[in-house]
């Protein structure tokens, strides 16, 4: 079981793929601009994990 899966429906739209990629990514670099390197981390984690199961990998053919 994947903690992300591009193959639900929810993640069809190419659209909704980068926005749930970016967006944790947006709020890392909220948190650095803030003093907050604990909360970035975490969200920048994130945001790299999304965006290699959805946007690299992406969903399969089949």
């Amino acid at each position: 079981m994947r903690f992300i899966d591009a193959n639900h429906p929810f993640f069809k739209p190419v659209w909704r793929r980068w926005a749930v990629s970016l967006a944790p990514v947006l709020w890392a670099a909220v948190e650095v601009w803030t003093g907050n390197p604990g909360w970035a981390i975490l969200f920048g984690g994130a945001g790299a994990y999304a965006f290699y199961a959805l946007i690299i990998e992406g969903p399969s053919d089949s």
